[in-house]
């Protein structure tokens, strides 16, 4: 256990000197929400452990064996297998829902260009019906000829989601700005088609997911909630605004009685403009004392995940619902949901060498070892540009690489020995996550050959 100083944020009337325990964090990767696991399913604690929760609601653990606490919950390990079985058994049946609702015959086709991607999109796909959005999706980009059996799909959702999600455009904006999760912009009114906007963004969540594929963004965790239903709650602002937060927990954990000045009024900034809203009638004119101090932060969170956003939430749960009923998420909490619609950010590269298909080629050949020898030389953000280049997506499927997305069903990544020319660059078939790789004479030439293929490279074409 460390003992850290820790200065009132600006939240604070004044500057006070706070000590403030870190507990240490024992899980460093994604895992299941412990609100979603029954006291059953779970077992009885080990000997000598203890549940506890913090005045903020947020469950901890204490192993007085060893006299340390954890937030990871010490039973988790024994879940996990079953967890995993239990989340593809969900996935499973919620594909098998939505293939139910595909239509059999017809297409829903768009074509778009490359330079108008965004508008192009969003006048195309606001002119179609809901039943015609779940048709099999055909995907062109105007001036290529590349057929789309889920390559150019893909291709499309990135590049749109890398315009549409850009703050720049005035949908959205990072939570805060050292943490690059997207919230809904409150302010989004200053383009007065906002509402038709974020009815588009919900119609390509959900075709996304409709159709298998994930949007290339990360929102806050409360946004998925939102979209679940569920309530917001004061430990959601730790990831997003953990400055807000410490400062929260710290008027529930300690006597504020003459040490704050604050009513029941907040300030924001709005476009460079400091506005104030109340958190209930006459709040400006109501002091925050010991007694009403959690009424304070229940109003001031709920304030915090939906001031000025009602309407363009709405909107965009409405766009999403109209493909991906919200019945059918019943099973899920907020953090499968991210998974559902974005997908796994970070690539596991031996689940990706686990999951690779190798042609006419072994993995004692020079290009195969080379090639993973260049993806571990890699950042990760030219290894997710490497993905997209092969397989149309820098996004990998929640149950890993070994169920990538080709034509007519699943089809695992591919390394392809050809025989052509070494001045030759490596070529992608995107809907057959399939690469081509001449036999390159030294790794420093693949390297570099690769290297010009995922940074330069763009378009279809058909063989």
């Amino acid at each position: 256990v460390k003992e850290t100083q820790y200065a009132g944020s600006g939240l604070m009337g004044r500057h006070l000197s706070v000590v403030f325990v870190l507990l240490s964090m024992a899980c460093c990767h994604w895992c299941r929400d412990l609100t979603s696991v029954s006291c059953e399913e779970l077992g009885p604690l080990p000997v000598g452990w203890e549940v506890r929760s913090t005045v903020s609601g947020r469950i901890y653990f204490v192993d007085h064996n060893n006299r340390t606490t954890q937030f990871t919950d010490p039973r988790e390990g024994d879940v996990a297998v079953r967890y995993e079985r239990d989340l593809v058994h969900k996935l499973k049946l919620l594909r098998h829902e939505l293939s139910l609702q595909q239509p059999q015959a017809g297409h829903c086709r768009i074509e778009v260009s490359r330079e108008e991607i965004f508008e192009e999109s969003y006048r195309q796909i606001m002119k179609m019906r809901p039943k015609d959005l779940k048709k099999r999706l055909m995907v062109k980009f105007r001036g290529e000829e590349g057929l789309d059996y889920g390559g150019v799909a893909r291709e499309w959702l990135y590049l749109l989601c890398h315009e549409m999600l850009n703050p720049y455009y005035g949908l959205f904006q990072y939570s805060t700005d050292n943490i690059y999760t997207l919230q809904i912009n409150p302010d989004s009114s200053i383009n007065p088609d906002h509402l038709s906007y974020f009815h588009f963004v919900g119609r390509v969540m959900g075709l996304a997911v409709f159709h298998g594929h994930y949007i290339n963004g990360s929102f806050t965790l409360p946004f998925y909630k939102q979209l679940l239903g569920k309530p917001i709650q004061l430990n959601d602002l730790e990831t997003t605004d953990p400055e807000l937060h410490k400062s929260l927990v710290w008027i529930l954990e300690n006597d504020i009685t003459s040490v704050l000045d604050h009513t029941f009024c907040v300030e924001h900034n709005a476009f460079g403009k400091f506005l104030q809203h109340e958190l209930k009638p006459n709040g400006r004119n109501i002091p925050v004392t010991e007694e009403n101090k959690k009424e304070y932060v229940r109003l001031y969170v709920n304030w915090r995940f939906m001031r000025g956003i009602e309407a363009q939430f709405l909107a965009l749960q409405k766009g999403f619902s109209e493909l991906i009923p919200q019945h059918l998420l019943k099973p899920f909490d907020h953090k499968e949901l991210e998974l559902i619609i974005g997908g796994l950010g970070k690539i596991d590269l031996a689940d990706w060498k686990a999951n690779t298909r190798l042609k006419h080629c072994t993995c004692d050949s020079n290009v195969v070892r080379w090639f993973w020898q260049a993806v571990e030389a890699f950042s990760e953000e030219r290894r997710g540009r490497l993905l997209q280049f092969v397989t149309g997506s820098t996004r990998v499927p929640l149950q890993g690489f070994k169920a990538l997305q080709g034509s007519a069903g699943p089809r695992l990544f591919t390394i392809h020995l050809i025989d052509a020319n070494t001045d030759n660059l490596p070529k992608a078939h995107t809907c057959f996550n399939r690469i081509d790789i001449p036999p390159y004479e030294s790794y420093e030439k693949l390297y570099e050959k690769l290297l010009t293929a995922v940074e330069e490279t763009c378009g279809f074409a058909v063989e």
